[in-house]
């Protein structure tokens, strides 16, 4: 069991390490231009709030 949890422990540290290497390649420095372009485009990147006004009906 203890040679499972060891190489589980391994597995997940080498996917945290991937994962941050990924975020700052892509974050950092920026190689698709395109993809940072579509974000803009569609307003994913805006920090901006919008209120959502709903209404309920009375029965």
């Amino acid at each position: 069991m203890k040679t499972i949890e060891r190489v589980l422990i391994k597995m997940a540290v080498i996917q945290l390490l991937f994962l941050l290497l990924s975020q700052f390649i892509f974050h950092q420095l920026n190689p698709f231009p395109q993809l940072k372009q579509i974000t803009i485009y569609e307003g994913v990147t805006k920090n901006t709030l919008i209120e959502i006004v709903e209404t309920f009906s009375d029965k």
